[in-house]
């Protein structure tokens, strides 16, 4: 251990508790967004937008996120994860009802700024706490973290969606569901890794994405994009493309939700097994084979398979990639993180627009075709994430 290095708890029924509450953070995040993300057309109906101004509106949650991200990763080293963590988490359960309370374009936009500048913030703390326990933990274990975040989406949707079918008031259930979320949440925060594990006053604070941590960063993008595209636009593309009931439209995302979490339960293994490399190439090229033949067929179970095929290929392509930026040879670990997240929201800021955009001037499934080409890319280019050694 090199003098720069925190010091590590060694009480491990500690770090068992720490990895049990990062997991409950991971989970209550993923189950909040859902519940943004099954009332898009709730706000998209009620405030009579077309699918470009719809676009740029779900930008705003973007924009506060790529805010965010960078300040935190400066913010990390200097009084670490655990501080950010605790108050995001807790502001993030606070602010979601208030994502169904405006009643004007210009008011939508800002609630969602304000909930992407909460969510960026906590994105990059719980990751790096993320980071820390594998680190810990000394074995891969970042695909189970945001394996439980993909269990908290499938939650959140399979929620959302049963409470729309039976007629519940979108208020009402934005309302409890925080109320619900915000239990576990404070029960966990107590028990997160100390701020020793990621807060130190030497070596570099600052990393702007060159090299190594650019390409990881661009990789991001264009999986951030595609996992976007199905928070953002499955929904919409099942009930006004393909005519689908408000049930059975939340049911893509809810599929996209589920296998993204069963291949996240198996990703730890799959990584240990195959290597990042092939588990990223595999997977990518899974997902654009299945969500392609999915947009040629146009039927509804056809969509949700697809969509379930973009969770499932793309399940660990963000924790392989965050775990490649953490072992950034000469960076903190929280900064390269914050860098590699911040360009791929990037991917999240602009890919709702671009694909609203371009499904205002053709159609949504030609939109979505954009996620099968980037797939493509990232299959290509998933070599960059092979472990990199400081140099001499």
């Amino acid at each position: 251990m090199s003098a720069s290095e925190p010091v590590l708890p060694h009480d491990r029924r500690a770090l068992r508790a720490a990895r049990l509450s990062v997991s409950v953070i991971f989970f209550v995040n993923g189950a909040g967004i859902a519940t943004w993300v099954t009332h898009i057309p709730t706000v998209h109906a009620a405030l009579e937008l077309s699918e470009g101004v719809l676009g740029l509106v779900l930008l705003s949650l973007g924009c506060g996120a790529l805010v965010a991200m960078p300040a935190t990763g400066l913010l990390i080293p200097r009084v670490g994860s655990q501080v950010i963590t605790r108050v995001s988490a807790v502001l993030a359960c606070l602010a979601l009802p208030l994502l169904l309370w405006p009643r004007s374009v210009g008011l939508q936009a800002a609630a969602l700024f304000a909930f992407g500048l909460i969510n960026g913030s906590l994105d990059i703390s719980m990751n790096a706490q993320a980071v820390a326990c594998q680190r810990l933990y000394g074995r891969s274990i970042m695909s189970s973290f945001h394996g439980l975040f993909s269990l908290g989406g499938l939650a959140g949707a399979t929620l959302g969606a049963a409470l729309l079918s039976l007629g519940i008031a979108p208020r009402t259930h934005v309302l409890a569901a925080a109320a619900l979320f915000l239990v576990p949440a404070l029960w966990a925060l107590p028990h997160l890794l100390p701020r020793s594990v990621d807060a130190v006053r030497t070596g570099p604070f600052v990393a702007r994405p060159s090299g190594a941590l650019l390409g990881l960063g661009l990789l991001a993008f264009l999986v951030m994009m595609s996992e976007g595209s199905m928070y953002d636009w499955s929904a919409l593309y099942l009930r006004q493309v393909l005519e689908a009931g408000p049930g059975l439209a939340a049911t893509g995302f809810a599929a996209f939700s589920l296998l993204m979490a069963l291949g996240r339960v198996l990703g730890d293994g799959l990584v240990e097994r195959f290597g990042a490399v092939r588990v990223m190439r595999v997977g990518a090229g899974f997902t654009a084979v299945g969500l392609g033949l999915a947009l040629l067929v146009r039927e509804p179970l056809a969509a949700i398979a697809g969509f379930g095929c973009v969770g499932l290929g793309l399940a660990n392509a963000i924790p392989v990639l965050y775990t490649a930026a953490g072992r950034t040879p000469g960076v903190h670990p929280g900064t390269a993180l914050a860098a590699v997240t911040t360009t791929g929201y990037v991917g999240l800021l602009g890919g709702p627009p671009l694909i609203g955009f371009v499904a205002e001037a053709t159609s949504l499934t030609v939109g979505l075709a954009l996620v099968v080409a980037s797939c493509v890319l990232v299959s290509l280019a998933a070599g960059i994430v092979r472990p990199r050694t400081a140099p001499p």
